[in-house]
């Protein structure tokens, strides 16, 4: 499979509203062009509208509970109403206990959507791996938002991810995350073996985000 690139625009000011779906249209323009997959991640409030400038959209968070007497809890059947092709699942930011993340993988392979599961290091990852998700993605949570790369600052942790999964549940791809910012960064974590990776902040604050996600799918 090409590289991925996942966008995390999480609940930053600056990616709310019509700046959140300009990097959606900047993100699936990118894709289109280079052929490199970019799935992008905007806040709950936007998903319906960012489902109709870019055709790979993810929520932030989905919940594992069916249609019904749910007050405030998202649904996968509602996520796939709005257009949105999967969500992140257990962001460190968002942490859920292991039966609930197998119950929300569930919940979206029923819905016909995929899954990114998060993971904190390698071992977790290749547990969480069994589940069988679209995706895992490894964020060490001590670098997350540092602006230092897993990649550069404990590439052994990608390493190691990609080594147990593979054992564990091959077929599932190997994301990773925390402190990725530039090209360096995501072409660092290939050589690692990544499948891609995943990134918040460096997109949403960039100054010239299209040239940034240009020089990440060149790099791949």
């Amino acid at each position: 499979m090409k590289p991925v690139i996942a966008l995390n625009f999480k609940a930053y000011k600056e990616s709310l509203g019509e700046r959140g779906l300009a990097l959606c249209e900047i993100a699936s323009a990118v894709s289109m062009l280079s052929g490199v997959r970019v799935i992008v991640a905007p806040q709950a409030v936007d998903l319906r509208e960012a489902a109709k400038v870019c055709n790979d959209v993810y929520a932030q968070h989905v919940d594992a509970v069916a249609q019904g007497q749910f007050t405030g809890w998202i649904t996968a059947e509602s996520l796939k109403h709005a257009g949105v092709k999967g969500s992140l699942v257990n962001h460190s930011e968002r942490r859920l206990a292991k039966e609930t993340i197998a119950g929300t993988v569930e919940r979206l392979k029923a819905a016909g959507l995929e899954s990114m599961v998060c993971a904190h290091d390698a071992t977790e990852s290749a547990e969480l791996a069994k589940l069988k998700p679209s995706f895992v993605a490894v964020e060490p949570p001590e670098l997350i938002g540092k602006g230092i790369s897993v990649s550069t600052a404990k590439p052994e942790v990608v390493i190691k991810a990609v080594e147990l999964v593979r054992k564990s549940s091959p077929g599932v791809p190997v994301l990773c995350g925390a402190g990725v910012s530039t090209a360096s960064d995501v072409k660092k974590a290939i050589q690692l073996g990544a499948d891609g990776v995943l990134l918040a902040s460096a997109y949403v604050m960039a100054k010239e985000p299209k040239k940034l996600l240009e020089e990440m799918v060149a790099s791949v």
